[in-house]
Parts: structure tokens; sequence; C-alpha cells
């Protein structure tokens, strides 16, 4: 690994220049835990990395009578044990408890979760000149594909990694960008972008473009959400899918759904068939089955990846049912 130059820049505007760089190599770092994986697999070659840890507006949970607003530094950690997101946005705490080890979580960020890179073997192997790394063939299309797309994938079947993004999306949350110049906002589901969109990327930023918060609305009354996580190890592991599911009852009638699948796809997906299913319906009279199949609805299975048509179905059906129980 060549040597870097680490610069800690003193607000956000500041970052933005130097993340521009003006054609020098440079990568914006909190946590690093996806980042420097990068930079010692040969993927990316920065000069400079510009340390985001210690500008404090970028940090802190905001709790408001309208939601939350949460910096976009805040630990991994800091979410899974906030106690009103516990217990008015379980399924955030929940994702957020489920990412990696203790450790990785003391440091890993919420901005950093959402920006992190593909974990597909081709492109993270210098062997392999993926579409994602500038060349023509996607080698998991036809190679081995067991952890890849089954949704979305088209020419491309990477999946995103988050597991806070299936989450957030579910809680109907917003994510602002900031840059030297100006702000924008927007839901966390615009934010993502798949391979038809931007082949060398996996959401909208732009040069000099920084995550410095996200927002949560303040959920309706007799609302609930849950995140759910299949993977193949007990400890430290991506997602093979999950599910996040924020549900709103009027009376004993599913009045509102947001249903968001994860590891299945290049982006966190939103299983709009399924929310269709639930919406209008009694609690007892959900029919769990088709809750799950219409979660996979177009769904795609690769050689080696079948299996994750019928674990995301039965997870979807399994996040909706426990959910649902907690009503009875």
């Amino acid at each position: 690994m060549k040597p870097l130059e680490v610069i800690n820049p003193s607000t956000v505007q500041e970052a933005s220049q130097l993340a521009q760089s003006n054609g020098t190599p440079t990568n914006l770092i909190a946590g690093g835990t996806d980042l420097l994986d990068e930079i010692k697999e040969g993927v990316v070659r920065p000069d400079k990395l510009v340390n985001l840890v210690s500008l404090t507006e970028m940090q802190g949970i905001n709790v408001k009578p309208s939601g939350l607003d949460i910096g976009a530094g805040t630990t991994l950690a800091e979410l899974a044990s906030h106690s009103d997101i516990i217990r008015d946005y379980a399924a955030l705490a929940q994702a957020a408890e489920s990412v990696a080890t203790p450790q990785i979580r003391n440091v890993g960020t919420l901005g950093g979760n959402l920006c992190q890179r593909p974990r597909c073997w081709y492109y993270r192997s210098i062997s392999f000149l993926c579409r994602k790394k500038g060349g023509t063939t996607c080698f998991a299309a036809l190679g081995e594909n067991k952890y890849h797309a089954i949704l979305g994938g088209s020419d491309c079947v990477i999946v995103h990694p988050s597991d806070l993004a299936v989450a957030l999306i579910s809680l109907d949350a917003s994510i602002t960008l900031s840059s030297a110049a100006s702000t924008r906002t927007m839901p966390v589901e615009k934010f993502f972008a798949g391979p038809d969109v931007n082949i060398m990327a996996e959401n909208v930023l732009t040069p000099g473009e920084i995550v410095t918060s996200v927002s949560i609305p303040a959920l309706p009354a007799n609302s609930k959400s849950i995140y759910l996580k299949a993977k193949e190890r007990q400890g430290m592991d991506f997602a093979t899918s999950s599910v996040a599911v924020a549900l709103t009852l009027a009376g004993d009638v599913v009045s509102s759904a947001r249903v968001t699948i994860g590891g299945v796809a290049p982006i966190p997906w939103r299983a709009t068939a399924a929310e269709s299913v639930l919406v209008g319906k009694a609690v007892g009279n959900v029919d769990l089955k088709e809750v799950g199949e219409a979660a996979v609805h177009r769904a795609k299975a690769l050689e080696h990846n079948g299996y994750k048509i019928r674990l995301t179905s039965g997870l979807a059906s399994r996040a909706v049912e426990t959910l649902l129980s907690q009503w009875r």
C-alpha cells in the first residue's frame, strides 16, 4: 500500500473543496471499515484521504417532535443503543445492531454504511476488470454468483451491502448531501442508483458532495417497524437477504405499508407489490404467503442463487408476521 496524505478539514465546506481533488486521487474517510479494505485490495489507489471524523456538525442524534435528524458521522453503535430509536424506529436500531462486530460498529458510521461499495468478489479482485472498474464484462453473471442479484441486475449483478439503507427506506427517511456550493435533500430511496443509471457508482453523489445527515419523519400513531437479516454465519457477515417492514394501522386495518428488501439487488429494493397486498387488510386477514410471494415479484435467479428467492419470500412473510403479532 502506497503512502497516503491524511487531511483533517475543520468544516464540511472545506472537506468538500478538498474532495474535488483537482486531478489528485482523493477519497473521503470516516470509520474507514470499507475504504481501507478497498485500498488494501488495490481497488482504489488514493493519494489523499479527507478525514471527516472530527467534523462535529456531522455527528449526533437530534430528537424532535417532527422526527429525527441524524448526522452522517454518527456511529452504528450509537444508532443501535439510542433509546428513542429503539422505541420508535425499531427497524433502524435492529439494522445497526446487525452490522458486523461491536468493534466495527464503534467506528463505522451512518454515512459510510450508506456509501459502501459492493462486496462482489470480482469487483474486489485486481485480477478482474469488471464493468464497475471500466471493463466490458460482468464476470459474476456467468460465474460464481451465489450471493448476487435476483432483482434489477441486468448487465451488472452486484447487490448493495447496506443494512441501514433497507431500514431507512421503509421508514421514509430523507438524506442531505452538501458541497461547497450547495445542499440538496432527497428521499433515501432516490439516493441509490443502479448500474443502468451509472455503472461506476451506486449512488447519485457528484464530485465534492458529502452525505451530511439523514432525517426520519415522526411515524404516525399506531405504527411499528422491524428489520430481519439472513446471513450464512451467526457472527459478522453481510446479508444474504434482508427485509425491513414499517406498518401503520387504522383500527385493525393496515392503512400504510412500506417493505424494502436488501442483499438481492444493486440497490435497496422497494417491494411495492408486497405493500399493495398488505394495505387495506385487517390484521387477521393478511395472507403471509401472498406477501412473501409478492416481495419477490419478478425475481430471476442466476445459476447459483435460486435459493435467494425462497429465502427472501420467507423472510418477508416472517417479518410481517412478527410485526403483526405485536398488535394481537
